[in-house]
Parts: structure tokens; sequence; C-alpha cells
């Protein structure tokens, strides 16, 4: 893992990523020979060669992605991303914001196929990238948003990896110490505790090459007799307390196992999971009025405006 300052300003940097829904990848694991391929068709595309690897999103498979991969090709995997979250949609990133172009944009699959696409634009990049994902089995590695090391100091998020680090060391100290690792994770990302309970329904479909649904939760400890509801795309998008808005895109919405503090995603949700939900406010890049519209509520058709985190805490009374 590097810093982006060891990195020259020329050097060409690229982010793989899994295109399609989470769900099939529990059946299908699509990291082997068809993550190099997808690097391979996108490198063998450019001029310049690949020099570092930017992961995509961080929390999610697309940062071990980054990694698997950079090991694999003995690569640096800069400590950045460009979500700062995840998304479920190729375009919904930072680079999109300064203007950066998905394309050239690789995607491979296991019997040996490789597609290079050049798109019009980002959202042309996630209709016919999505198309081709369920092509390859709903699930698929790709890699693009080939820009110079100068360009990602500029447009992605830093410092993401470290953080995560972060995150994980804090869990790690608080089962060595058989504390309750929800507090220390509070301190680490400045969240706010959304709710706790027991996971009661689920409801998850898989269309469009994505994992969509909800999660229901009745209240305990200081919730109980509270309910919350958790829309997810791939990734949770919006949670519902009482039928009122307690988070929503492009904050962070978590959701933890309430003993261990180990993350729960979308596709393991199940009923009767002890569970924390917290919210975490989004890097500044996505509360500007270009981040909100392309990442913001209504981008998923959600009847509301973005409210930050905080002020929604301030006005439901929640935990921190």
């Amino acid at each position: 893992m590097v810093d982006i300052s060891e990195l020259p300003d020329s050097s060409l940097v690229a982010s793989p990523v899994m295109v399609g829904a989470p769900v099939p990848l529990i059946e299908k694991f699509a990291l082997g020979d068809e993550l190099e391929n997808a690097y391979h068709a996108l490198d063998g595309f450019l001029d310049g060669r690949l020099e570092a690897l930017l992961p995509y999103e961080i929390g999610g498979v697309n940062t071990i992605v980054a990694l698997a991969l950079g090991m694999r090709l003995g690569m640096p995997v800069i400590d950045a991303d460009i979500m700062g979250r995840a998304y479920p949609e190729l375009q919904l990133v930072t680079l999109t914001l300064y203007g950066v172009k998905a394309t050239p944009f690789s995607l491979a699959d296991e019997h040996g196929n490789r597609v290079v696409m050049n798109t019009v634009d980002n959202d042309w990049t996630e209709r016919l990238g999505r198309t081709i994902a369920i092509e390859f089995g709903a699930i698929c590695p790709g890699m693009g948003y080939v820009v110079t090391a100068r360009q990602a100091r500029e447009g992605a998020i830093l410092g993401t990896l470290s953080k995560a680090q972060a995150i994980g060391a804090a869990i790690r100290r608080a089962e060595a110490e058989k504390r309750d690792a929800i507090a220390d994770i509070l301190e680490v990302t400045g969240g706010v505790l959304l709710f706790r309970g027991k996971i009661v329904d689920v409801q998850r479909r898989t269309a469009k090459g994505w994992s969509l649904g909800q999660a229901v939760l009745e209240g305990s400890d200081e919730f109980a007799g509270h309910s919350m509801t958790v829309h997810f795309q791939n990734e949770n998008l919006a949670a519902m307390r009482d039928g009122q808005l307690a988070a929503v895109v492009p904050d962070l919405i978590t959701i933890l196992d309430s003993d261990t503090g180990h993350a729960i995603t979308t596709e393991r949700l199940r009923y009767g999971n002890r569970t924390v939900v917290l919210g975490v406010p989004c890097d500044g890049k996505w509360r500007t009025p270009a981040g909100v519209a392309l990442g913001g509520p209504r981008h998923f058709g959600y009847d509301f405006d973005y409210v930050p985190l905080e002020e929604l805490a301030r006005e439901r009374q929640l935990t921190r």
C-alpha cells in the first residue's frame, strides 16, 4: 500500500471492480483468472502502462479486489478509493464529479471472454457494463477510470484504506479486551448509533444485476418498542425509524453484528440477526450539490431530499 504522494504525477492508475449483484458472488467466486484478464484487457488497450491500482470503494468486496490483484501482479495499491463508501452503480464515484470518463472499461469472465468498452458517458458505462455482467453470470470483474496520479490526488478520497485498518484494529482490540466494540467504532468513524435490535424480516430479490430489498428490525435495549427498515440496492441506501428518515445516501449506513461489531453485508442479512445500525458521515465531496445530485436519494427514486446525518440525529434525538 502506498500513499498517493509516492507516485509521480504522470503515473497511470486504474480501479478494479466487481460488476453485478453480490448474492451470486456467494456461489460464483469471480476472483480467478478473470480478474487478471480484466486487468490485461485494459492495460493492453492503453498507450501507457498502468503503474498502480486505486480501489473502487472502501469497506466492500471491491477493496479486497484491488488488494488481491495488487498482490498477484506485484503492483502498489493506493491508500485511497473513488467512493469513500460503497455504491451499487459504476458511475457513482467521485471521479465522475471531476469529469473523468470511466472508459476505456474492461470486463472479463471465467470462460476467457474479454470486453473493452468505450462509451459516450459514465451512465452508459453503467448501463452497458451491467448488461454484459448479467451475460457473464450476474457478476464479473471489470476495470476502468484510468487517471494520472495527479488526477487521483484531486478527485479520489484519500487515506481510506488506513481508516479501514483503524476500524479493524479497534474491533480486534475490543475483542481481545472483551469489550463492546460499538463505542470504539463510533469513535473512529465519527458515526451515530441509529438503532439496535433484531432482524425480523428480510425481503430480497435479484433484478437487473442488483440485489434489491429491505430488512426490517425490531428494537431492543434503548430502542425497545421502535422499528427500523433499511432499504438496499446492493448497499444500504436509506434507514427509516418508525417511518421517519434516520439516514440516507450519500451518508453511510452500516449494519453490524451486535456481539462482534463485524459488518453484515446485504447478501448476508438473515432473520434473527441481532444487530446495530450505524450512520457515518460521507466525505465532503458527496455533500456538494453535484455530489448529492449524482449519489443522493433522488438518484435512487426516493421522493425526498438529502439531509445530513448529523441534522437528522439532532431532529430524531438519536444516540451518539
